[in-house]
């Protein structure tokens, strides 16, 4: 990937074209002076030593060496070093329900909007941790496998949408196994699965698959989003949804559910709603977790590419200096410049 550190300093090619034009406009006046002086062919044998080429190719050759200046100011980059880095913290994979209840406006703006918001504020406050997304709905899948690049996590995040997965319905047990499997084999790590729902489990076996995570080191933690009371499901286009009798369906938040799965699995139940006391709580119990050395490919860090740059620029400078704006007697013979 090649970039530039400092691209601000690109603007100044601006002044090549500001240079072209003003070399034109003196060469245009310097012409009609010649003119007046007397016939062109003439002064052409009165100046035998004269080259019209030669001062354009020197002229040509400045610029060249201005612009590779300017790129060398600007630093260019190449981010093909690749570095290992040791970090000391967490693994976390984030299972997102993503089913058409999570439409529910009973959190503002709605329940997956409120998630979203949650597992951002959540990278934010990472710092040596690792993160993955899985999504589910009656299927599960993996959204961003587990890595140490927040930036790429937020951006898989931002396109998390209940169209994602055909297979609509809620299943746990389902997300927490995918989950199991998309951690990394280090050793000696806190990990944690933090699953996101509303809690209407169509499938059952989130308590059995909570209790694996639990054999093998795994905290399951559960943040039940939505109102128990209940709330109707948004359709997109200003309606509800409905069921075959006509009757707008509710989806309220099972925390029963919710709280069974999470004592299963060694961690909390954690209800999000309009408030932050759901950020602040999981924060609290993720700092709770072991911290374990993790290790990072990490691609950020970018050769300067300026040498060659600068190795150009001081050749072509060279060149210049040797190309003469009069013709050589020594190399009379010798027109490179002349047109066929």
């Amino acid at each position: 990937m090649f970039r530039f550190e400092n691209p601000i300093y690109l603007w100044l090619l601006l002044i090549i074209p500001i240079l072209v034009l003003i070399r034109f406009l003196v060469w245009r006046r310097r012409k009609r002076q010649f003119r007046l002086l007397g016939d062109a062919e003439l002064l052409k044998l009165l100046m035998p030593d004269v080259s019209r080429v030669r001062p354009m190719v020197k002229f040509g050759l400045l610029l060249a060496v201005l612009a590779l200046l300017v790129l060398m100011l600007a630093r260019p980059q190449m981010g093909s070093k690749i570095s290992h880095e040791k970090r000391n913290g967490i693994e976390t994979i984030i299972a997102l329900d993503i089913s058409n209840s999570m439409r529910a406006e009973d959190v503002v703006p709605s329940r997956l909007d409120k998630s979203k918001l949650l597992v951002e504020n959540l990278v934010d406050n990472f710092t040596n941790d690792k993160i993955g997304l899985v999504v589910f709905a009656g299927d599960a899948f993996v959204q961003l496998p587990i890595t140490s690049d927040y930036v790429s996590a937020k951006m898989f995040l931002q396109n998390i949408d209940p169209s994602l997965i055909a297979t609509q319905g809620t299943d746990i047990a389902r997300a927490i196994n995918l989950s199991m499997k998309s951690f990394t084999q280090q050793d000696k790590v806190g990990r944690a699965i933090i699953v996101i729902t509303d809690g209407e489990d169509h499938e059952g076996g989130g308590v059995e698959a909570a209790k694996e995570a639990k054999k093998k080191g795994i905290n399951v933690f559960i943040l039940g989003v939505g109102d128990p009371k209940g709330s109707p499901i948004p359709t997109g286009s200003g309606g509800y949804m409905k069921d075959r009798d006509g009757q707008t369906v509710m989806s309220a938040l099972n925390e029963q559910m919710c709280q069974e799965v999470a004592k299963a699995g060694s961690g909390t139940y954690i209800h999000v709603d309009n408030t932050s006391d759901a950020q602040e709580k999981l924060n609290d119990q993720l700092a709770k977790l072991q911290k374990g050395d993790t290790s990072s490919v990490v691609y950020s860090e970018y050769n300067e590419q300026f040498q060659a740059f600068g190795i150009l620029a001081v050749l072509l400078l060279i060149l210049e200096v040797l190309v003469l704006e009069s013709k050589n007697p020594l190399l009379k013979n010798i027109k490179l410049f002349k047109k066929k």
